[in-house]
């Protein structure tokens, strides 16, 4: 059966506050990195799966995205696909 690798990055929404994201760029400042004016946090998943098509794949992995991988009330995602050598 074919393998593909799927990358899942999920990102909170833009109009969802990031203090995580706020501190780290505050912190960049106090290590004088002074240019950084904007920096979001978020997360990227990565999955080895076994399906019969791509079709398939993507199918299983948008499931896993909506209900498990991201809040979709805060989160958005995004997913690339592709199958191994």
């Amino acid at each position: 059966m074919p393998r593909f690798v799927a990358r899942v990055q999920v990102q909170l929404r833009p109009s969802v506050l990031d203090p995580a994201g706020e501190a780290t760029r505050a912190a960049a400042q106090r290590l004088g990195v002074a240019g950084v004016k904007q920096l979001r946090i978020g997360k990227m998943v990565e999955m080895e799966l076994e399906a019969a098509t791509i079709e398939a794949a993507r199918s299983e992995v948008e499931l896993l995205s909506d209900r498990l991988l991201a809040n979709p009330v805060t989160e958005n995602w995004t997913l690339a696909l592709e199958q191994c050598e």
